[in-house]
């Protein structure tokens, strides 16, 4: 265990910061699931709908620092891609 105030204080503020990260990318990884969900179910209104909530989860996750910008692009690419190949 650290015995210097400055190394107490660093394990607090990652610990904090890792479970802020592990909840945005949870919650990201959730909305990621009900675009992929609506697109099995070839139901393009739902996947609209995901899709437009995923990217503000994924653009508002690269925008802390969560994901890296290009990541994030990827991401929202992919299931805009899955969504406009629907019938």
């Amino acid at each position: 265990m650290a015995n210097i105030k400055s190394a107490k204080k660093r394990v607090l503020v990652s610990k904090t910061r890792n479970e802020r990260n592990k909840s945005i990318k949870s919650a990201v990884k959730t909305e990621i699931k009900k675009v992929e969900a609506a697109v099995a179910a070839n139901d393009k209104e739902a996947a609209a709908t995901a899709l437009l909530s995923a990217t503000s989860k994924i653009d508002k996750a690269a925008s802390k620092g969560v994901y890296h910008k290009n990541t994030a692009s990827r991401k929202i690419s992919r299931l805009a891609k899955a969504v406009n190949s629907i019938g």
